[in-house]
């Protein structure tokens, strides 16, 4: 979705102060860079910077976001002016694709100097699985000015030859590298024995598949839970509800978007939900990036506990919540509720109770779209229906 800055009501209110007459930036990049999937093979490669030097991590770490109000987040992401160039994927020989694997590596910003073949239009692009993308134009140049130094751990597996992109994520995942930033180095082409570019929104939910798979291998090993386990988040005009429960690993992603939302056009609520088994999944998820986002905060929580348990987890979305801003939102605000306090229950049936004071959907229209929860005059246990 694109849409003009000065025109758009969506971004009234937003502070955007570019220049758009420019043909050359300057400025300190998060670092930021998108690999695009249109005409693929052959496709946009976008090193992104503001027109400022600084720090400017927060402008594309997801991580950091959590606490900051949506309208923060998308003044970061329409700061970043984007140099376009054209690449084929399965050549990493092209100086632009060099410059933009040595850009995946950082953590810290780096100072780039971008040459536009025209002024950028003041346009934002929007998307269901990446963070809003700001202004750009196609580019003639770009060079890496100064660098910070790159995590050893980086540095180590983008030399190595023999390290596939799975194994690399795992250990990049085990040493402490955020995932925004394994997702940038999957993108750019950095990771694997036989390296190409890899779209930006099929990197990043590569990269949570990939490790929340991981992950799922380990939670099997772990002792059950004893109990039901209950968390609530309700903010930025959205409400998760989790459900952990003393059962092997299942899990479930619902998602309920009500009127007046990003995809939901109607007069009535929509709920959708997708799921999986100890089996796992052997096809794409119905509700797309957001589900292996979800279930990666959701398996990660386990391993922390470590305890096994099957998981239903479902999100509401409130009118006014209009703006596509990725699905790190998922990530993280399932990071942060987990994170949270919960309460504990001896039965399915008082865990239901409880969040049916939350839901504004009502708990048994969800129980009706539940995968995994059947609405019977009973209540039958979580699982019996498998």
């Amino acid at each position: 979705m694109l849409c003009d800055l000065p025109h758009c009501p969506m971004l009234s209110g937003y502070r955007i102060k570019l220049d758009f007459s420019l043909k050359e930036v300057f400025g300190s990049s998060p670092p930021s860079l998108f690999v695009g999937r249109a005409n693929y093979p052959k496709v946009r490669i976008c090193p992104a910077l503001p027109p400022l030097v600084g720090d400017t991590t927060l402008y594309d770490k997801p991580e950091l976001w959590a606490e900051m109000p949506i309208e923060t987040i998308l003044d970061f992401r329409y700061s970043l002016i984007h140099g376009q160039f054209v690449a084929d994927v399965r050549d990493p020989r092209a100086k632009e694709v060099r410059i933009l694997q040595e850009i995946s590596l950082y953590e810290k910003p780096v100072d780039l100097e971008v040459v536009f073949e025209r002024a950028p239009s003041p346009k934002v692009f929007f998307d269901d699985s990446t963070p809003p993308m700001g202004p750009s134009a196609p580019a003639k140049d770009v060079r890496i000015c100064s660098t910070p130094k790159a995590p050893k751990v980086v540095e180590e597996v983008y030399e190595s030859q023999d390290l596939n992109a799975f194994e690399a994520m795992r250990l990049l995942y085990e040493k402490g590298i955020a995932v925004s930033h394994i997702q940038k180095l999957l993108s750019a082409g950095s990771l694997g024995i036989k390296r190409r570019l890899v779209p930006t929104r099929w990197a990043i939910t590569a990269v949570d598949d990939s490790i929340s798979k991981q992950l799922i291998q380990e939670v099997v090993h772990f002792e059950l839970l004893d109990c039901y386990r209950v968390f609530v988040l309700k903010e930025k005009k959205n409400l998760f509800m989790a459900i952990l429960t003393p059962h092997p690993w299942r899990f479930e992603w619902g998602e309920a978007w009500f009127p007046n939302t990003t995809w939901n056009f109607g007069s009535e609520v929509f709920i959708e939900t997708d799921w999986e088994d100890h089996r796992g999944r052997k096809s794409y998820a119905s509700l797309g990036g957001c589900y292996y986002a979800s279930r990666l905060a959701t398996v990660e929580y386990l391993c922390k506990i470590r305890r096994q348990a099957g998981a239903v987890v479902w999100r509401e979305i409130y009118p006014g919540f209009k703006i596509p801003i990725g699905v790190w939102f998922v990530r993280e605000m399932l990071r942060k509720c987990f994170n949270q306090k919960f309460v504990e229950f001896n039965s399915l049936d008082e865990a239901i109770d409880y969040l049916a004071s939350f839901s504004n959907v009502g708990i048994q229209n969800w129980l009706k779209a539940s995968k995994l929860i059947r609405s019977t005059s009973a209540q039958k246990t979580l699982w019996s229906f498998l």
